[in-house]
C-alpha cells in the first residue's frame, strides 16, 4: 500500500542518508516513476526532502530532520508485524500492544499520510480464518509464543495421529496456516525441525533451559519448502473427468477440452482413489469420471447404492 511505501521511503532516507531514485526503487521494488510520485507526495505533506541531480546526486532529508516514530516500547515494537492480523494478534494475547503501537505510528505521521493510513484501514481488512471455524483456540498458544520469543525449551504432551507422545523441543517459530497455528520446533540435538499443531498440545511446561536458535534458520523458507514437499507427496496419480458448466464453476480446471452442451474434459491430479472418490462425489451429477477404471467403478457403485437408498 502506498502509505506504507511512503513511510518506508522516509525511513530509508533517514537511516541511510542520500539515495538515488534508482536505489530507492530497487529497495522498495517499484518503478523509478513511482519514486518520483512518492517524493512529490512527501513534499506536499511537508517533509523537508530535496534532490540533487548528477552522478553523485539523489534524495536527502534536511539535516536534523527526524520522523516522530519514537516512544514505542520493546513489546509494542515486536507487535508491529501483526498490525494487519487483528484476529491472530488477539489469539496471541497481543491486541492491546498492537493497538498501542498503531496509535503511536499514526500520531507520528504527517496529517496527510495519517488520513491516508486511516482510510486504507477502513477499506481493507484481512481475516485469516476460514468460514467454518472461529479460529484455532488453544490454551497453550500464548505460552508457545512466549517460549519462541524467549528461546526457552518446552516439554509438550502432544496428541499424535496414533498415540499421545511427550517431547522436549526447542520452538523456533509459529506459523498461521488456514486459520490454524503450528509451531516449528526441533528436539535438542536434532538438526531437523518438525511441525506440531498447537491445538493438539494437551499439556505444556516451559523449562528454565534456553536454546540457541540456529542463525541460518529461515522460518518462511522452511515452511514453504515443507508445503511444497507436502503437495508433491499428495499427488500419486491423475484422473480424467468430464464436468458440466456448473461442475466446472465449482471445480476450476486447467487445459480443459471443450465438449458438447458446455461440458468439458480435463485431467486432474489426485491423492488416491479413496480421496478422489470422496471429493468428486461432492459434485454430484455435474461430474463423470472417465479414468482410471477403479475410480469410475467406485463412483458407479456409490451411485447405484444412492439410487437404491432413495428408491
Amino acid at each position: 500500500m502506498r502509505a506504507s511505501r511512503l513511510l518506508s521511503l522516509l525511513l530509508l532516507l533517514q537511516n541511510r542518508g542520500r539515495l538515488t531514485a534508482g536505489q530507492l526503487a530497487a529497495e522498495l521494488e517499484v518503478s523509478v516513476r513511482t519514486i518520483y510520485r512518492d517524493v512529490e507526495a512527501l513534499h506536499a505533506a511537508g517533509v523537508p526532502l530535496y534532490g540533487e541531480a548528477g552522478h553523485d546526486g539523489g534524495y536527502q532529508l534536511l539535516d536534523g530532520f527526524r520522523t516522530r516514530l519514537t516512544g514505542l516500547t520493546e513489546p509494542e515494537a515486536g507487535a508491529l508485524a501483526l498490525h494487519a492480523l487483528p484476529g491472530p494478534a488477539a489469539e496471541l494475547g497481543l491486541s492491546a500492544l498492537v493497538a498501542a503501537s498503531r496509535l503511536k505510528l499514526e500520531a507520528a505521521l504527517p496529517v496527510a499520510l495519517r488520513e491516508r493510513a486511516q482510510a486504507i484501514a477502513q477499506r481493507f481488512h484481512l481475516d485469516a480464518t476460514n468460514w467454518y471455524t472461529d479460529g484455532d483456540p488453544s490454551p497453550h498458544l500464548s505460552a508457545v509464543a512466549a517460549a519462541v520469543w524467549e528461546e526457552r525449551r518446552i516439554t509438550i504432551h502432544y496428541r499424535g495421529w496414533e498415540r499421545d507422545v511427550e517431547r522436549t523441543v526447542d520452538p523456533y517459530g509459529l506459523v498461521l496456516k488456514g486459520g490454524r497455528w503450528y509451531v516449528v520446533a526441533a528436539r535438542p540435538g536434532s538438526a531437523r525441525p518438525a511441525t506440531y499443531r498447537v491445538n493438539q498440545i494437551v499439556a505444556l511446561t516451559t523449562t528454565d533451559e534456553r536454546f540457541a536458535r540456529p542463525a541460518d534458520f529461515d522460518l518462511a523458507a522452511h515452511w514453504q519448502a515443507g508445503v511444497a514437499d507436502f503437495r508433491a507427496r499428495l499427488v500419486t496419480g491423475h484422473a480424467t473427468i468430464r464436468l458440466s458448466p456448473a461442475g466446472r464453476a465449482r471445480w476450476p480446471v486447467d487445459d480443459a477440452v471443450e465438449g458438447e452442451h458446455g461440458w468439458c474434459t480435463a485431467t486432474i491430479p489426485i491423492e488416491s482413489v479413496d480421496h478422489a472418490h470422496g471429493e468428486l462425489l461432492r459434485l454430484g451429477v455435474d461430474v463423470e469420471v472417465l479414468d482410471p477404471p477403479e475410480l469410475r467403478e467406485r463412483m458407479r457403485q456409490t451411485a447405484n447404492r444412492l439410487a437404491a437408498r432413495y428408491a
